[in-house]
């Protein structure tokens, strides 16, 4: 580890705690029905969207309505994108001629890109038409990152509120995240990308000849666009196959900072609204502080590990100073390799700009750590939040249960329905994670697609299905999913992380909006403070830890010692 690598990581960190409070502000104010200085223009479009669809913005939704209604939008969307990708061979903006996607191919993507997991078993560049990757892919980008603000903003409601049976309308939240909140952001972000290289235009692909007398064809297309939605999203499907590692997604180091930022961006900033829209700043930056130690903790874990490389290569007479470069961008280096492996698991977007599957065996548990959490740290756009909120709860029954008195959170009651839809949306990812990858490594058609053996071998299934069950996407990269098999078992995984959350999380957003809110008293346990914090963190690392450690132990942490015994597969 150098002093140069943890100033970057530092600046990081400032620039994301810098925007935290405006941006949380600014959406605080847009979900609070205030006005904003983006209301003159974008107020016109809003109105006029809902005059074509029929909608009532101001006609609230029972949690089941709210329900049905995002369910609907989505499975339009998933047949949206299925659609582009079987007829692309027929449809224009299509320079290369790409063929249909097959169908098995179609239904993975198409789940995976609604889902906000955006998954990919094909090569962007080699796959999917121009029209396929902005009408399919990036509209997804904004729909599934709407929908997680949506969700986020409902779940502060049901603390907020008190005695109503209404969470708010659907398609004026989703309709208000897009236009006020992803929208401008990604126009700017795509500018800039732009003055940084990143492509943006519809040209056919230019072969080219090398100075080597090779032919060489030079993919390109309409690439700015998709980056910004697919970092400020957290989506983290790539325009190209190497994804923010190629040179036309990922150019300069600036190019690498903003989009490391704009990952964390709104999740960060979505805290604060939380602790406004409560009446509380202080129960944010709690949250948010809980999300700090962890991502801290994550860093440093893995940034050590890769900074102290692979003995096996210090034994084979390479430098040892460099760390363990295999794999990774020599313009990023170790720290910023490591800073955004975190990032982009942590936040579920799963874009890369090195290869996981070369890192480490520690790195690359750090890696898996961080999903197999609960993508909590920060997390997806508005995910991350709620998905916090659903441990806060866990933390104050379980302080509840410590001192004899019925737990509460901001004045509210947690009882038995909140307890058990909580229970119910955080035990659904183990159950997939672990039971399709216990499935997959113990019959052919899993099998199969390993390149790698031993408990490496292991840890690709392993994080394919986490990294699908988190709604990530990101890969160890030594794992062939496009088959059959994975391409049918990764979706049901996809489709259960987001959608086995969202209704209980819905549930529990109209039970507490429905409950009064109590007073606070002397015996009422403080959640703004640094034991809560404590609390909450120990609460997220015990329910990971005791549910995945004994996987855990039969991937990386056997490599690990496999490693510095000198054993290889």
């Amino acid at each position: 580890m150098t002093i140069n690598g943890w100033v970057q990581i530092l600046i990081f960190c400032a620039l994301v705690l810098v925007l935290v409070k405006p941006l949380g502000g600014y959406m605080a104010r847009l979900f609070g029905g205030e006005r904003t200085f983006l209301s003159t223009v974008f107020g016109p479009l809003e109105r006029g969207f809902y005059r074509l669809a029929g909608v009532r913005a101001e006609a609230e939704q029972h949690w089941s309505v709210y329900a049905v209604s995002m369910l609907a939008f989505n499975l339009a969307g998933f047949l949206l994108v299925y659609g582009l990708q079987r007829l692309q061979g027929v449809l224009p903006l299509n320079p290369q001629a790409f063929g249909a996607v097959p169908a098995d191919l179609s239904f993975n993507t198409a789940i995976s890109f609604v889902t906000n997991t955006n998954w990919q078993n094909y090569g962007g560049e080699s796959t999917m038409s121009y029209l396929a990757q902005m009408a399919g892919l990036t509209v997804q980008n904004f729909a599934s990152a709407a929908t997680g603000i949506a969700l986020a903003i409902v779940l502060i409601r049901g603390f907020s509120r008190r005695s109503v049976r209404t969470v708010g309308n659907f398609w004026a939240d989703m309709t208000r995240a897009t236009l006020y909140v992803l929208l401008p952001l990604s126009i700017l972000i795509a500018l800039v990308l732009v003055w940084q290289g990143v492509p943006q235009n519809f040209d056919a692909y230019t072969a080219v000849t090398t100075l080597e007398g090779a032919q060489q064809t030079i993919a390109q297309g309409p690439v700015a666009s998709q980056e910004a939605i697919k970092m400020l999203g957290t989506n983290g499907g790539g325009f190209f196959n190497a994804n923010s590692a190629h040179p036309f997604e990922n150019p300069t180091p600036f190019s690498n900072l903003i989009q490391m930022v704009a990952i964390f961006a709104i999740g960060a900033a979505l805290t604060n609204t939380f602790g406004r829209m409560v009446g509380d700043e202080r129960q944010g930056w709690a949250i948010l502080g809980a999300m700090g130690v962890l991502f801290l903790a994550g860093v440093t874990a893995l940034y050590a590990a890769e900074a102290y490389g692979n003995p096996i290569h210090a034994a084979l007479g390479l430098d040892p100073s460099f760390g363990n470069m295999e794999g990774k961008e020599v313009r990023f280096g170790t720290a910023m390799s490591a800073l955004f492996a975190v990032i982009t698991t942590a936040a579920s977007c799963g874009a890369v700009i090195a290869m996981h599957d070369a890192l480490t065996p520690l790195g690359g548990l750090v890696t898996l750590l961080n999903m197999q959490l609960g993508e909590v740290i920060v997390g997806g756009v508005g995910a991350g939040l709620y998905g916090m909120l659903l441990f806060a709860i866990i933390a104050v029954f379980v302080a509840g249960l410590m001192v004899g008195r019925t737990p509460e959170y901001l004045g509210k009651k947690i009882e038995g329905r909140e307890v058990k839809m909580t229970m119910l949306a955080v035990l659904c990812s183990p159950l997939a994670i672990l039971g399709f990858t216990s499935l997959a490594v113990v019959i052919p058609a899993g099998l199969s697609s390993l390149q790698d053996a031993g408990p490496h071998g292991f840890s690709e299934v392993l994080y394919a299905y986490t990294s699908a069950t988190a709604n990530n996407g990101s890969a160890f990269g030594g794992l062939s999913g496009n088959t059959p098999f994975y391409n049918l078992t990764l979706a049901i995984a996809m489709f259960v992380g987001r959608f086995f959350i969202i209704v209980p999380v819905l549930a529990i957003a109209g039970s507490l909006a429905a409950k009064t809110t109590l007073p606070q008293s002397g015996g009422t346990f403080p959640t703004h403070g640094g034991l809560f914090v404590g609390l909450l963190v120990g609460v997220v690392l015990i329910v990971g830890g005791l549910t995945f450690l004994p996987s855990l132990a039969l991937g990386p942490l056997a490599e690990h010692f496999a490693m510095l015994s000198g054993t290889l597969f």
